[in-house]
């Protein structure tokens, strides 16, 4: 997809001040600093709308970015950072769990992962959260350009072997090289079809 524009329309805190439409969504989960921002920047090929950061947990908000006026990502608190209070994270989960189980605007789950550790017992945890209430869901292994040929496959054979994953359902990423840019555009656009066509 050519992006022509990519805009920040709200960084919300609650229910009440998600966009008020039908347009669909794509959201994006994972560890704090687990790189949901680059994929955004990757993806629409611009360097700095989605706010990167090199210190965890910086996210505390669910920020919505419109593309092309067609559909939204959905950038969620990153989850698992130790530095953030108790009831801090309590809240945070809180308020990804209502998106989830009530947005009718959610057509995917994007699941990151960074590719150079196995998966923490936080990736599980949401990984079948996910499954359990049927939520579409892929898994992006973030980073993949920092690891060796040979590391590669054994990043993806641990990723199935602990998630008890779907092999078609894992999307090997780098925002460096592009990798797998593709296949997330092929899967956020069959998405958007499926919902223009119900």
């Amino acid at each position: 997809m050519k992006v022509n524009k990519a805009e920040i329309v709200i960084s919300a805190v609650s229910e009440k001040q998600y966009p008020n439409d039908a347009l669909p969504e794509i959201v994006l989960l994972g560890r704090s600093n687990v790189g949901k921002s680059s994929l955004i920047n990757t993806l629409i090929n611009r360097q700095h709308l989605a706010r990167t950061s090199s210190k965890p947990g910086k996210t505390q908000t669910m920020n919505f970015y419109q593309i092309n006026d067609i559909f939204r990502f959905v950038d969620m608190p990153g989850y698992g950072y130790a530095k953030v209070s108790r009831k801090e994270q309590q809240k945070w989960g809180q308020m990804i769990e209502n998106y989830l189980l009530n947005r009718e605007n959610l057509k995917g789950v994007f699941l990151l992962i960074d590719s150079r550790h196995d998966p923490t017992e936080d990736d599980e945890l949401m990984y079948n959260w996910l499954k359990y209430y049927h939520l579409p869901t892929h898994v992006i292994l973030t980073k993949f350009d920092k690891l060796s040929a040979s590391k590669k496959k054994k990043s993806v054979r641990q990723l199935l072997e602990i998630l008890n994953v779907e092999a078609d359902t894992v999307i090997p990423f780098s925002s460096v090289s592009k990798e797998g840019s593709e296949t997330c555009w092929q899967i956020i656009q069959s998405k958007i079809a499926d919902d223009s066509e119900s």
